[in-house]
């Protein structure tokens, strides 16, 4: 291993070999709720490898306390796919050749992408300079990679900048940022990505990976 890992651990946590930092952060949202930005990611105090709960019921979240053993036992069996993000995406292309590529089975229905005017894909190939910066930025803040976007089919996506690092959202997923090594209980790694979130409620059915489970059945960090 040649640098920080997210190890899944079958019926259990997630093992974290790092050193990965590991923070707090929610969503900041406009009058309306709908979410902008992340709040300052606030440090949590961590050793080099420690473990993160998966099943929703630790209380010592985001840590695990052995709680996946008690019964009833939350079924936290992975589902997705360990394939890359490339045949899974949808591309949507303007005139200009400015492209959005949209893997829909990695949505945590975050809702970065859409406000209650418009979305990146009706923005998609303004030739208006502030609201192609305004669909790069909303496209960019989605946290679990589902979309992307490039200047043409032949250019790489732009990406923000991210240090290896996990965020945790308050009564959300885990934000892993920075090109992390995410690999299954079965041994097998996923495709490294700059931006994913994992199921930390339990209920995904897209396991590891946040499907948005946890707002419907009321997931809460205490």
């Amino acid at each position: 291993m040649s640098g920080p890992e997210i190890r899944v651990e079958e019926h259990g946590p997630y093992q974290v070999t790092g050193p990965l930092p590991i923070s707090r952060t929610r969503k900041v949202k406009t009058e309306f709720g709908e979410p902008v930005d992340y709040t300052p990611f606030e440090p949590i105090e961590a050793d080099a490898t420690y473990r993160l709960c998966r099943c929703g019921k630790s209380a010592n979240k985001p840590f695990c306390d052995d709680s996946h053993l008690e019964e009833p036992r939350v079924d936290v069996t992975e589902r997705a796919d360990h394939g890359p993000r490339e045949p899974r995406a949808d591309v949507f292309q303007a005139e200009d050749g400015t492209i959005i590529s949209d893997d829909l089975s990695l949505c945590s229905k975050a809702g970065y992408c859409k406000d209650r005017f418009t979305g990146v894909w009706q923005m998609l190939g303004s030739t208006d300079p502030a609201v192609r910066e305004r669909m790069g930025r909303m496209v960019e803040f989605c946290p679990s990679g589902r979309l992307a976007w490039a200047d043409s089919p032949d250019t790489p996506d732009h990406e923000p900048t991210y240090e290896p690092g996990i965020g945790v959202f308050r009564n959300g997923p885990l934000f892993v940022r920075g090109g992390v090594s995410v690999v299954g209980a079965d041994g097998e790694p996923y495709e490294v990505r700059n931006r994913q979130v994992l199921c930390r409620c339990g209920y995904s059915q897209n396991k590891p990976f946040c499907d948005g489970s946890h707002s419907i059945v009321g997931f809460r960090d205490g």
